[in-house]
C-alpha cells in the first residue's frame, strides 16, 4: 500500500476506516511523535501528581488540513490514566489544568453570552457525556439582567441544552443548535461530546478540546451536520471524551499486548503483522471482523459511573471558566 494520510485513507475505503474523533491520533496516522508533518505544529508536556499529559495539535494551513484530514484550528488533548477510576484527586487536577487550557482557548469578555450544548442521548450510557455535563452548569441567562450588581460582576450570562439525538427529535441537531443560536445570539458557542478512539487506552482517560467546532457521530461513521463557526456565525468549542472503540481496535490493540508480554517473558516471539503498515493492520482487521460482527462499539461495563464522573470533571471546569465564583460559591448555587 502507498503511503497516505489520515484524510485519504479515510476517503479511499470509509467502511475500513480508522475510526477516531481525537487530532492526537489522526496525527499517530501520518507519522510517529518525532515527525515533522508539513502545516501541523505539536508538543507534549507532563504536569501534576498524576502526570497529567497534555498534547497540543495545532493545524497551521491548508497543507496540514491534507496531512491531518482536520479542519484548520488547535487541538488540546488530556490524558490521565486515574481519570477512569474513582480518584477524586486525579479529578481535581485534570479539572484544575482543563480549566487553564479552556480559558486559553475561548474568547471570553466580562459579559460574553455563552451557549452549551450536550450533545448526545442521554437513554444511552456510553453517548450521555453531554447531556450529563449540561446537568452540572449554572445556568445564568435567565437571572443575569436582574441579579444584582455585585453577583453581576461575578457571573456571566450562561444558557444550556441538551437537545438530543435526531432519532429521539426528528431534527437535525445541528439544525436546532443553529435556530437556538439564532434566537438567543450567543458570543460563543460550546459543545460537549462522547468521542470514538482508536486506542483501547484512551478510553475514558481522555478530554480533548478544540476550537475547530466538531461533527457529532464522525467517529463512529455516523456524520451529522457541522456545528462550527462556518455554520452558525459564532467561535464553536469542543470538548469530548472517547467512550468508544470499535472491534477492530480491540483485536489490534490485543495482539500487540500479547506481542509485547511474551516479548518481556522471552517467550516465542510473534511477528504478526510485522511488515504492515498501522493502516494496513487495521483495514485487514476490519476486513476479517466485519462480515461476522458488523459495526461493534465497545464500551467499558461501570460506563454509567464513569460517565457521570466525567461529566461533573467537564461541567466543574466550564463553571470555572465561564463565571468568577469560587468552588464553594459555586456548590451553593448549584445545589
Amino acid at each position: 500500500m502507498e503511503e497516505q494520510t489520515a484524510k485519504e485513507y479515510v476517503g479511499n475505503e470509509q467502511r475500513f476506516s480508522v475510526r477516531t474523533d481525537l487530532a492526537l491520533e489522526a496525527r499517530e496516522l501520518v507519522g510517529d511523535e518525532r515527525s515533522e508533518i508539513s502545516g501541523v505544529r505539536y508538543s507534549v508536556r507532563r504536569e501534576g501528581d498524576y502526570e497529567v499529559t497534555i498534547s497540543v495539535v495545532e493545524v497551521l494551513n491548508e497543507e496540514g488540513e491534507k496531512a491531518m484530514g482536520k479542519p484548520k484550528g488547535r487541538y488540546v488533548t488530556l490524558e490521565c490514566p486515574e481519570l477512569k477510576e474513582n480518584i477524586l484527586e486525579a479529578h481535581q487536577e485534570v479539572m484544575e489544568i482543563l480549566t487553564r487550557e479552556l480559558r486559553r482557548m475561548i474568547p471570553l469578555k466580562d459579559d460574553t453570552k455563552t451557549l452549551v450544548i450536550g450533545l448526545g442521548n442521554r437513554q444511552v450510557t456510553a453517548d450521555a457525556l453531554g447531556p450529563l455535563a449540561v446537568s452540572g452548569l449554572l445556568v445564568t441567562r435567565h437571572l443575569y439582567a436582574v441579579a444584582p450588581h455585585e453577583l453581576k460582576d461575578r457571573i456571566r450570562p450562561v444558557s444550556a441544552i441538551a437537545p438530543g439525538v435526531m432519532g429521539q427529535t426528528g431534527v437535525e441537531t445541528g439544525e436546532l443548535v443553529a435556530g437556538l443560536t439564532d434566537k438567543v445570539k450567543p458570543d460563543v458557542v460550546i459543545a460537549i461530546d462522547a468521542l470514538a478512539s482508536r486506542r483501547t487506552s484512551r478510553v475514558n482517560t481522555t478530554i480533548q478540546i478544540a476550537d475547530t467546532g466538531i461533527n457529532p457521530g464522525a467517529g463512529v461513521g455516523n456524520f451529522r451536520q457541522e456545528l462550527s463557526s462556518k455554520t452558525l456565525g459564532v467561535p464553536v468549542i469542543a470538548i469530548g471524551v472517547p467512550t468508544v472503540v470499535d472491534a477492530a481496535t480491540i483485536v489490534s490493540d490485543t495482539i500487540e499486548y500479547l506481542q509485547d508480554t511474551m516479548k518481556a517473558q522471552g517467550g516465542i516471539q510473534m511477528h504478526i503483522f510485522q511488515n504492515f503498515s498501522e493502516q494496513e493492520k487495521y483495514q485487514l482487521i476490519q476486513e476479517v471482523l466485519k462480515p461476522n460482527i458488523g459495526d461493534l462499539y465497545v464500551t467499558p461495563k461501570d460506563m454509567d459511573a464513569v460517565a457521570q464522573r466525567l461529566g461533573n470533571v467537564i461541567a466543574g471546569a466550564l463553571n470555572m471558566v465561564l463565571h468568577h465564583l469560587e468552588p464553594e460559591e459555586l456548590k451553593e448555587y448549584l445545589y
